[in-house]
């Protein structure tokens, strides 16, 4: 995304009820990936979560209140995003995340354990009808797994399939992306291992492997995954933590992305405060936690590649910052390079 002075865009999602502003958009230099902050607007109440829409003229929003909606906002001044409508029900509880898909705009509402998808007009506004699709199922962690809770919806590189993880019945299900009626439609759901709290997925660039962080149990388990049939199988897991770091119970994995050639994985720590660096296994389903480093602040609730995986940023929610790392190519280790104020940050975007 290319703002009105040239050069890219960040948007950075924040808590309004924590203090955060909204969405803020900073100026990403080319050269060093620094972040320069140049606009707020908190047009959206609690925007935890941030996407591009389609084509680069959008930005949507979910608003994670108890009334839940999303908000479609208009990137034609790329650095002052401005709503196009008025923010719209998905009539589910807490939406934590997002995604575009088969013209559809797609949410994972953590409270109320459902799937909406809101159908996308041509001018890329939403429409007001969502389709609710809820889960079912618990999980045996007491205060947390009582019920269904969706975090996460990512389509597979097909365009053909949507997973939705939820860490409240520990696990994941697939849809169907009807194309032609843009609607999803429910295909076969895959359990993990009780109690591990699933939360967020990423894929292997090759598209056979989906990699799905636990909360609960600090972990990453690799998938093996069918985009013909549409299933996914769980195979090897590994921990998030260096052995002996006594902070298995007060940690909490958020967020996790896998670099574009598939070597390296890095997952949050929210609790431990670090990033991990996992090393994939090219062609099967073997990793290893190379290392943790600090995350550059406390609590980091999501991680951002830059397009070209030169970088790693970190949305550190309750320092407040958004911190970045250079990405050493032969080891995967992140090293910090610097960081901007963002209270309550959520999430990062990056063009």
């Amino acid at each position: 995304m290319d703002g009105a002075g040239g050069g890219r865009r960040a948007y950075i999602g924040s808590y309004t009820s924590a203090g955060g502003r909204g969405i803020t958009t900073a100026a990403v230099d080319p050269d060093t990936g620094a972040l320069t902050v140049l606009h707020h607007t908190d047009a959206v109440p609690d925007p935890s979560y941030l996407v591009p829409g389609p084509g680069g003229g959008m930005l949507y929003a979910v608003s994670e209140t108890e009334d839940g909606r999303a908000a479609a906002l208009s990137l034609a001044d790329p650095d002052r995003p401005s709503p196009a409508g008025a923010p719209v029900s998905v009539e589910g509880s807490g939406p934590a995340h997002l995604t575009c898909a088969a013209g559809q705009l797609i949410t994972a509402n953590y409270t109320s354990g459902s799937v909406s998808s809101l159908p996308l007009r041509p001018d890329g506004t939403l429409g007001a009808q969502p389709a609710v699709l809820p889960h079912t199922g618990s999980g045996p962690v007491g205060g947390r797994q009582d019920g269904p809770h969706a975090h996460a919806v990512v389509a597979d590189a097909s365009w053909r399939w949507l997973l939705a993880v939820d860490l409240g019945a520990d696990s994941v299900w697939v849809y169907r992306l009807d194309h032609a009626a843009a609607v999803l439609r429910p295909h076969g759901r895959t359990p993990l291992r009780p109690g591990s709290g699933p939360r967020h997925l990423a894929f292997h660039p090759r598209g056979d492997r989906a990699y799905v962080v636990n909360e609960l149990v600090s972990t990453v388990v690799c998938c093996r995954w069918d985009r013909a049939s549409g299933t996914l199988e769980p195979a090897g897991e590994v921990g998030t933590l260096p052995a002996g770091s006594g902070a298995e119970g007060e940690n909490h994995p958020s967020e996790l992305v896998v670099s574009a050639d598939g070597r390296w994985a890095w997952a949050a720590n929210r609790g431990h405060d670090s990033i991990a660096v996992l090393a994939l296994e090219p062609y099967g389903e073997g990793m290893e936690l190379v290392t943790t480093v600090p995350c550059g602040g406390h609590w980091p609730r999501d991680l951002a590649l830059d397009p070209a995986g030169r970088r790693l940023y970190a949305a550190n929610e309750r320092s407040g910052d958004v911190t970045w790392f250079d990405l050493d190519p032969d080891t995967g280790v992140p090293h910090r390079a610097g960081s901007i104020q963002a209270p309550a940050a959520t999430c990062v975007v990056l063009g």
